[in-house]
Formats: C-alpha cells, structure tokens, sequence
C-alpha cells in the first residue's frame, strides 16, 4: 500500500472515532435531559412533552423525508425497527433505556458505520435518529463525511438552518443534519420530527 493511502486510511479512522464519539456524547447527553421530566401519576403521561401516551403527528414508514440506503435496505426516520433489524444484519451493540419521545424503552443500535436510536409507538420500535459515523457509508444523495460543504448545497441547495457547525435540511417533517468540525463533515444524522 503507497504512504498516500495509509495517510488517508488514517485520517478516515480519527474522523470516524471522532464521530462516534461526538454521536454518543450527544445521544447520552439527550437520554440525560430530556428524560429527567416527571411522569404525571394519574395518566402516566410525560409533562412538558406534549405527547399522549404514544407519539402523534410522526410520518408513517418514512414517507416524504430523506432516505439512507445500506446493503439494499432503505431506512427512514419512523420507519419500524422491528421490520427492518433482520435485513440489517446483527449490529455490534444494543443500548437500552427509558424513551425521551414516549412511554416505553428506546433502543440504540450500533452497526460499524452507522447507528440507529428508536422509540416506542404502540407495538412498534420506530426509529427516531440515524447517525452515519464513517465515510463508507452516505446519504442517498451521495454525501459521506468526505464530502464538503460546496458538496451538500450542490446535492440538497441551500440550507433550511445554518449555524458554524451545522447545516439542517428539513423535508416530510424530519430533518437531515451535517454536523462540522471547521470545515470537516464529523456526523449526518437523520432525526424524526417526533425529536423536535
């Protein structure tokens, strides 16, 4: 292997370890203070979160957001985890813990580039966050994390929102996030309207 690609290979490899971990820092930070609501006793409800029981308002199966394809397997926001965790393959790890969204357990599953944070909705594991945490993996419109920002406003046009380091495209209710690092793509996260 020629130094220029070892050189690359390595600067991939901090960029997906910073990746991960930024996704899990932000993840724990999320189940840390959004769950610290009380539950309201007589009805069990979550106060302040506007939800009844289970979540309303979110699009069924994905439908009219931003997609991500892995292995020929399509996979939205709100889409049911539990339809789609077989055709994904066994994931490294799965985190468990109370829903921030409704009443009943989230889930967050890791793959190698890519992890999946569900909710609860009925009998249903929907999923509420797609991460892509590498570049061997990218967004249905072809951006990976080494892509640029000229790259994503060519591929998706101007951003809904735009802070120094991050851009939301929003579409269907649900939002597509890029998150920077100066001027480099650390993290894409597809996030249901469900979130907020």
């Amino acid at each position: 292997m020629k130094a220029g690609k070892l050189f690359v290979k390595g600067i991939g490899s901090k960029k997906s370890m910073f990746a991960g971990a930024l996704a899990a820092c932000l993840i724990f930070t999320f189940i840390l203070t959004g769950c610290g609501q009380e539950a309201d006793p007589a009805d069990g409800s979550d106060r302040g979160s506007g939800q009844e029981g289970t979540p309303s308002g979110a699009v069924e199966d994905g439908q009219g957001g931003y997609l991500f394809e892995i292995d020929g397997v399509t996979v939205g926001v709100d889409m049911d985890m539990g339809e789609l965790a077989s055709r994904l393959g066994e994931s490294n790890s799965v985190f468990e813990a109370q829903s921030c969204a409704a009443q009943g357990t989230a889930y967050l599953y890791s793959y190698t580039s890519f992890e999946i944070e569900t909710y609860p909705d009925g009998g249903k594991n929907r999923i509420a966050y797609i991460t892509l945490k590498d570049d061997t993996v990218a967004t249905a419109e072809g951006i990976d994390l080494s892509k640029t920002k000229a790259d994503i406003i060519k591929a998706y046009g101007e951003a809904s929102q735009e802070e120094d380091n991050r851009m939301t495209y929003e579409k269907g209710g649900m939002k597509l996030n890029f998150i920077f690092n100066g001027e480099d793509i650390v993290s894409i996260e597809y996030v249901s309207g469900i979130m907020g």
